[in-house]
């Protein structure tokens, strides 16, 4: 049976630790962090699926684009990067990659040794699901990157963040149903329903 990834910690002191990471990244930005509802909820479903015993090791952020969910994926990555936990499996600590949609199609196409890492990777972040091409070709090979990694990782049960701008009806339409299955399966999900943070006006 393949371990689940838990933070060390209650529930509320994830979320008060998350709250923490996210004010920060924000603020790295010259932006201001604000807390409203929104916020409030989507670090509550997130630190209780952090500390709990939920049976899927995938959690899936899916909503508008400029509304915070890359903000909580980076977020995650630096709290979980200052924890320092000792990753039992190696000399190391625990880590986590991001890398976009399209970034690790690419990969797949220039290195696939280098994609086939990816997907063994313990803790990984597939950011912008969506925007990357379906499939590629590579010397007469018609390869689906995302597909297959999602595939690899569903089957062994590695932890895996996602986010998208997708609906999970337009990710079973783009995907297919075994992706879109395995997703309700290995995903808990967090929809980010507020309107987006980007506000210069450039609409007005």
């Amino acid at each position: 049976m393949t371990e689940r990834f838990k933070l060390p910690m209650t529930q509320l002191q994830a979320e008060q630790l998350m709250k923490a990471a996210i004010k920060a990244e924000v603020e790295y930005r010259h932006r201001k962090f604000e807390v409203n509802r929104y916020v409030e909820t989507q670090i509550s479903i997130m630190s209780e699926w952090l500390t709990g015993d939920s049976s899927k090791f995938g959690l899936l952020l899916c909503g508008g684009v400029g509304n915070g969910k890359s903000t909580f994926v980076k977020a995650f990555q630096n709290l979980l990067n200052n924890l320092n936990l000792r990753d039992e499996n190696s000399s190391g600590y625990r880590s986590m990659r991001i890398l976009d949609a399209r970034s690790i199609t690419n990969v797949c196409k220039s290195d696939y040794r280098a994609w086939e890492a990816l997907c063994k990777e313990r803790m990984l972040a597939i950011d912008d699901l969506g925007i990357e091409p379906l499939e590629i070709q590579d010397y007469g090979n018609i390869l689906s990157p995302i597909v297959d990694m999602l595939t690899r990782r569903y089957d062994k049960q590695l932890f895996t963040m996602v986010t998208t701008n997708l609906t999970p009806q337009e990710i079973r339409a783009k995907y297919g149903e075994r992706i879109a299955d395995r997703f309700n399966e290995m995903m808990t999900k967090i929809v980010f329903e507020n309107p987006t943070y980007r506000t210069d006006n450039f609409n007005e």
